[in-house]
């Protein structure tokens, strides 16, 4: 037999596919630029005493923490699960996420509170020219980055097996392999720094043509922040529904429990479970009471088919039990109320 009794996959080898492996090359070059160029943000926004350039670098900060978290979660995805880490090391993306925000918060943080404090009191200087040369390679840079990290789209990958799940193991189901996941994320985030850059841009020329107006650097480094604390927003609201163990945004509970319930010989549900271990790492368990005269292998085989097409589940525990009519009185099996 190719496969295991109830297993849709051979076992993960511990080596990266050709696809990861290339989503790994294109984050590690991205990163790279984005370290370089970052380095020289903070350079120059110094030299220039220009706080809406060391906003720009701020935002650099927080995305290569979030690509170092792709970089660590690629590696780690290829550990074995342990008797203790039964899941893997999956989770650590979710993690280094959540550190990424809370370092972009502090750095924000500190330069709004110079921001303000440059607007209350008008004694600084801004270097008009040493602005004007960062913003300018701030610009290249994020173009380069985003150079880097184009991609063809999913339905033009040769690689690609037409759905839009994307586990991070490639197990049960039929994932699409993370490094699509991962390197599309860092592209729509370079995008946001690429237009970031250019209102960094255009301060620092009309700071280099009109000295006067130097207050378009603290009020860059206001909107600019603003903007920063704003697309952490999504970030941290799917971090927290990780850690809350909550249900895949993807995925519905009632489309779950009327799938299983339209498998034949089943005749109700309950202890129904869907969580996620990261944002493309999605888990299900559920009781399946059935029928005395069913078959309790073919159900179990027929639900979880359904499942892992349907919803591309990457891991799916189902249990298998004959139905009794206490269970339509049983308070353990009735349906979680909705949020």
């Amino acid at each position: 037999m190719a496969f295991h009794h109830c297993h849709k996959d051979r076992m993960p080898g511990a080596d990266l596919s050709p696809e990861r492996l290339r989503a790994r090359r294109q984050l590690c070059a991205a990163c790279a630029v984005c370290v370089i160029f970052m380095a020289g943000e903070v350079v120059g926004g110094y030299l220039a005493h220009s706080l809406a350039i060391m906003t720009d670098a701020a935002h650099l900060l927080a995305d290569v923490g979030s690509m170092m978290g792709s970089l660590f979660s690629l590696w780690l995805s290829t550990r074995p699960a342990t008797r203790i880490m039964t899941f893997g090391w999956h989770r650590s993306e979710t993690l280094g996420a959540l550190a990424s925000v809370f370092s972009l918060w502090m750095v924000t943080g500190i330069l709004l509170y110079l921001a303000f404090i440059r607007l209350l009191h008008s004694d600084y200087h801004i270097e008009g020219g040493a602005m004007l040369i960062t913003a300018s390679i701030a610009v290249c840079a994020n173009m380069l980055m985003a150079f880097v990290l184009h991609q063809a789209s999913p339905s033009h990958s040769h690689e690609s097996r037409g759905t839009e799940y994307a586990p991070l193991e490639e197990g049960q189901g039929y994932p699409l392999p993370l490094g699509n996941t991962s390197v599309r994320a860092a592209f729509v985030h370079v995008l946001g720094d690429l237009f970031q850059s250019l209102g960094v841009l255009a301060a620092s020329i009309l700071i280099y043509f009109k000295p006067q107006y130097k207050v378009a650097d603290p009020i860059s480094t206001f909107l600019f922040s603003i903007c920063a604390l704003g697309s952490t927003a999504p970030t941290l609201r799917d971090v927290l529904r990780i850690l809350m163990e909550g249900s895949p945004q993807s995925v519905g509970f009632e489309p779950v429990r009327d799938t299983l319930l339209s498998v034949p010989g089943v005749r109700a549900i309950h202890e129904l479970h869907l969580w996620a271990l990261t944002l493309t790492y999605h888990v299900v368990s559920a009781h399946l009471a059935i029928d005395s005269t069913a078959d309790p292998e073919a159900v179990l085989a027929e639900a979880s088919s359904r499942l892992y097409s349907r919803f591309g589940f990457s891991s799916c525990t189902l249990q298998v039990e004959r139905y009794k009519s206490e269970m339509a009185r049983c308070p353990r099996c009735r349906e979680p109320p909705q949020a």
